[in-house]
């Protein structure tokens, strides 16, 4: 069975750090891409970083361009995102993703791309 568990998430004021972490367990994932996502109340949830087996292809949408940064430890199956200069408007649940389709190094930004999921972390950044 395979599980996406989560965590680091939290409260943290504007222009703070946060470092989630993802980790996998039922299959590797080492050549597929995976992503996180992340949904604020009321809005549907949206692409935010994705990155390829190898790590050398990593999609950000823009708004967070230049502060966050996604990378991956296939020995650790195991998925990051550094968040850096947060705002207010980064408050969401966070998730993990993973797309079990090999890609040819590219990686999707479609939620209905992804296969496995986590339960989500809450991530509030205060003003």
């Amino acid at each position: 069975q395979v599980q996406l568990v989560e965590s680091g998430g939290g409260l943290v004021q504007a222009g703070g750090s946060l470092r989630l972490s993802c980790a996998a367990s039922g299959r590797t994932f080492d050549s597929h891409p995976m992503a996180w996502f992340r949904q604020a109340p009321g809005k549907e949830r949206e692409f935010v970083a994705g990155i390829n087996g190898g790590g050398d292809n990593t999609p950000y949408v823009e708004s967070v361009k230049g502060r966050f940064t996604i990378s991956r430890d296939n020995a650790k199956n195991t998925l990051y995102l550094q968040m850096n200069s947060l705002k207010p408007e980064d408050t969401a649940v966070y998730y993990c993703a993973a797309d079990r389709t090999w890609r040819w190094g590219l990686v999707s930004t479609r939620l209905s791309d992804y296969d496995y999921w986590g339960q989500g972390t809450q991530v509030t950044v205060s003003s």
